[in-house]
């Protein structure tokens, strides 16, 4: 069996294919429509990243026995931006038959950027549980996991129907909060709240469960490293 080392470079190795194969897909198009219109995908996907990246420093902290001033800050960080992950879910609303590019084509690069977000999404969730079960035990890696997906999936309404920003949690924290405080007055908007982040919860919920059935065997920590 593979170490957990080679799992990790095997599964960044991937992601990476995957993120190449989303650019090429949306520079053919460029390319062939002279047309910018599926650009933001790659930036959605940049932002994607981060979370992971963010995960990984987390987990390799943590196993290095970092401090724990640093771990809270990568955590913090991870939390913040980890929205932007499953985001591209939502990023089909954008297909249409414009004539400038076939449907299906468009249909395959928002697909295959969303899935790749997906996986970078649930991807660093693995890795932050994996730390929190070794520090907390796994009764509170699963509850936090629990508690993130729903946080994540509340991220990516704010971002879709209100335009929030991971970085307004801390340059305009009252944009954040100020959907909320409608939601008082605006019983209609409070039903599409709960539903939307209602159904991404159960789904990511049920996508996360099933990478972590396939990952978990590959990836587990000490729970005597990093104390002290």
């Amino acid at each position: 069996m593979a170490s957990a080392s080679t799992r990790r470079l095997l599964a960044l190795a991937l992601l990476g294919l995957s993120t190449a194969l989303c650019v090429a897909l949306v520079a053919v198009r460029i390319e062939r429509t002279g047309t910018l219109e599926y650009r933001f995908l790659l930036w959605n996907l940049f932002l994607a990243w981060l979370p992971f990246v963010f995960a990984l420093l987390l987990y390799d902290g943590y196993r290095r026995g970092r401090g724990r001033g640093s771990l809270f800050g990568w955590g913090a960080l991870w939390l913040a931006f980890l929205p932007n992950a499953p985001y591209i879910l939502t990023d089909v609303v954008h297909l249409r038959e414009d004539g400038a590019a076939p449907l299906w084509y468009d249909a395959a690069t928002v697909v295959a950027a969303a899935g790749t977000g997906l996986a970078l999404g649930l991807g660093s969730l693995f890795l932050v549980q994996s730390v929190v079960t070794a520090a907390r035990g796994p009764l509170t890696g699963w509850a936090t996991s629990v508690v993130v997906l729903a946080l994540s999936s509340v991220g990516v309404y704010l971002g879709r129907f209100v335009g929030v920003n991971s970085w307004d949690v801390v340059v305009d924290p009252a944009r954040v909060l100020a959907p909320f405080a409608e939601r008082v007055d605006d019983p209609l908007g409070a039903v599409r709240f709960l539903v939307v982040t209602g159904v991404l919860t159960a789904f990511l919920s049920v996508a996360y469960a099933l990478v972590y059935t396939i990952a978990q065997p590959g990836l587990e920590l000490d729970p005597r490293r990093g104390r002290g």
